[in-house]
Formats: structure tokens, C-alpha cells, sequence
């Protein structure tokens, strides 16, 4: 079940958002989960993303972080933030985000996560290292990856895929375990040969095909199952399993 929301922010004006969640009514609060676009903004696939978190008992919001200013100038600032670890307008709209989710009546703002895929990966990533209040876990896919482990000191958990075919991100996956073999922070960091950039999410997205062609960007159905199952452990494991859903009541005939 989708329903639109409105996300106040603290500079300031609201973001859109989609929360979604179970269907049916379930025995206690929910996990929560944030789900961080890709730089071409709030498409399809990731709402779907929301919806399979949902399928699985979280309740999952999906902010659009486009949606507060011009998109061109969102666009912009968004790749500066994420070369300097995220310090700005939109990973500021992240926090508001899961602030927001964790004030939700139906959510347990002690046990959420947050994923991220491509700018949302690197957002994901920033978030994770600032650790705020019931922030357990932190999937961050084929995003930016701070030069200097010392950024990611006091990070919660981090589980992470990259496509070995993305030439301009694919070579993060190694630096961020690195990174976090190195302060000792407990991750699942694989790197899938065979896939290239935005290999999650099933888009279509002509543009950033020619123009990122380094990136090999498409869907890898394989890869991308795989990254999933991987998530959804690590998150089971780091947030406690998500809560059955309650069986809908039948009726009589």
C-alpha cells in the first residue's frame, strides 16, 4: 500500500515523499526503511523498491530530494555534496527524511535503515557515518565512497554492491571495504563482475546511457537478486526480523 506524502524540512519547505507499507495490519511498529533515488530522481523502479520492503514488513519511505527546489540546481548541488561526504541541502533533506519516518505512529524509529542507489548510494553512505538515532544498518549501492577512511569512523553496519563494469563507481566497492575492514565496522561488501552501473533497479534511462557509457549502465537480474537477498539478511539481521504480518480476517459467505 503507497499513500503520498509531504516531508517538512527544518531549512524550510516540504519534500514529496511515498511511504509505503504491509497491506495488512501488523502486530507492532514496523522497522523503517529509507529509500535514496539515483540521480535521475524518483523513477518507477524506485518505488518499486519501496514496495518490496513493504512486501516484507518495513514501512518504506521514498523522498523525492528533487522535489524542494529547480532540478537542474538540485542536480548540481547533489554531485558537489557528494564529493565532499554529503555536507549540504540534500543530505539535510536525508536527515529530515528519517526524521520524519522515525516520528511515524506506525514505525519504530529505533530500528531503521536506510538504502541508497547510485547519488542515493553515496547519501546513503553520509547518513550511515553521521549515525543518527536508530540508525542500524546502511545499504549503499555503486555510490560515492570518501577518499579518507576517517569519514566513515562510527559508521553503523554497511552492506554495499557494485558492478565490476562501472568504470567511473565500480572501483569503490573495494576502497569502502577497505575503508571499513580498516575502523572495524561490520559490512557485506560484494562486487559483481559481470554488472555495470544501476544494475538494481530496472530503468530505462537513455540518456544516462550514452552520456555515462563508462558506467555500463542496465539492469543485471542475476546481480541484482542476489543484492537483495543480501540486503534484506543483513537488514533482518541488524534491525531484528521484520514483524509478520497479521493474516486478513476472512468472512463469512
Amino acid at each position: 500500500m503507497r499513500k503520498d506524502v509531504s516531508i517538512p524540512l527544518s531549512r524550510g519547505g516540504k519534500l514529496k515523499g511515498v511511504l509505503a507499507l504491509p497491506d495488512a495490519d501488523p502486530p507492532g511498529p514496523l522497522p523503517g526503511v529509507i529509500v535514496l533515488h539515483e540521480i535521475f530522481g524518483e523513477q518507477p523502479e524506485i518505488l518499486e523498491v519501496a514496495d518490496r520492503f513493504a512486501e516484507r514488513g518495513y514501512g518504506a519511505l521514498a523522498p523525492d530530494l528533487f522535489s524542494s527546489g529547480i532540478r537542474l540546481a538540485c542536480l548540481t548541488r547533489a554531485m558537489v555534496e557528494t564529493g565532499r561526504g554529503g555536507d549540504g541541502p540534500i543530505a539535510r533533506a536525508v536527515e529530515d527524511s528519517r526524521a520524519w519516518l522515525a516520528s511515524r505512529p506506525e514505525i519504530d524509529g529505533q530500528r531503521l535503515a536506510v538504502i541508497g542507489f547510485c547519488m542515493g548510494g553515496g547519501f546513503a553512505l553520509a547518513l550511515a557515518a553521521g549515525r543518527p538515532p536508530g540508525l542500524r544498518a546502511a545499504a549503499v549501492n555503486y555510490g560515492a565512497v570518501p577518499s579518507d577512511a576517517s569519514a566513515l569512523a562510527g559508521s553503523c553496519p554497511v552492506v554495499a554492491s557494485y558492478g565490476g563494469r562501472d568504470r567511473m563507481m565500480g572501483s569503490g566497492g573495494e576502497r569502502l571495504r577497505r575503508h571499513l575492514e580498516q575502523l572495524g565496522i561490520e559490512h557485506d561488501v560484494k562486487v559483481y563482475e559481470d554488472a555495470g552501473h544501476s544494475f538494481m533497479t530496472n530503468g530505462h534511462h537513455p540518456v544516462g546511457r550514452l552520456v555515462f557509457l563508462p558506467m555500463r549502465i542496465g539492469y543485471e537480474p542475476r546481480a541484482a537478486e542476489d543484492a537483495y537477498q543480501r540486503v534484506f539478511a543483513f537488514f533482518d539481521r541488524q534491525l531484528g526480523p521484520a514483524p509478520a504480518a497479521a493474516p486478513a480476517a476472512s468472512s463469512a459467505d
